[in-house]
């Protein structure tokens, strides 16, 4: 099941700017930018026990908050369209708000998605029914 559309949401009133000193701050502020650009997308409420699909991704973004580079770490080889949509859903929203602290980030981000096409992204999940 793909992702909808991975146009993003107008971000004028999104944080362009990250003050986190640790990657696992920084996490939060790149999850919750990216919710912010696709209200849409998400899923709200507990996600069901099985999701359709799960993708591990490590982002590297560097002191502007632009997105360098994804690495894959976890893949649903039954849902390869997942894959790409996750992939092309973070290059959208490029760049991220800039890790002002850190002159760089690199975090870990786990994309729980629904057969809907909805998503959470673990660092804010609401967790699983």
């Amino acid at each position: 099941m793909c992702l909808a559309s991975t146009h993003a949401a107008p971000t004028a009133t999104i944080q362009k700017v990250s003050t986190a000193e640790t990657p696992k701050a920084y996490r939060m502020d790149a999850a919750r930018y990216i919710y912010a650009s696709y209200p849409d997308r998400i899923y709200k409420g507990k996600l069901p026990p099985l999701v359709h699909a799960i993708v591990v991704a490590e982002v590297v973004v560097d002191g502007a908050g632009g997105v360098k580079h994804i690495n894959m770490i976890r893949v649903p080889t039954h849902a390869p369209d997942v894959t790409a949509s996750v992939q092309k859903m973070i290059h959208a929203v490029s760049p991220l708000p800039a890790p002002s602290r850190m002159g760089g980030a690199t975090f870990t981000e786990i994309w729980l998605v629904d057969k809907s096409g909805r998503f959470q992204l673990d660092a804010l999940t609401e967790g699983q029914r």
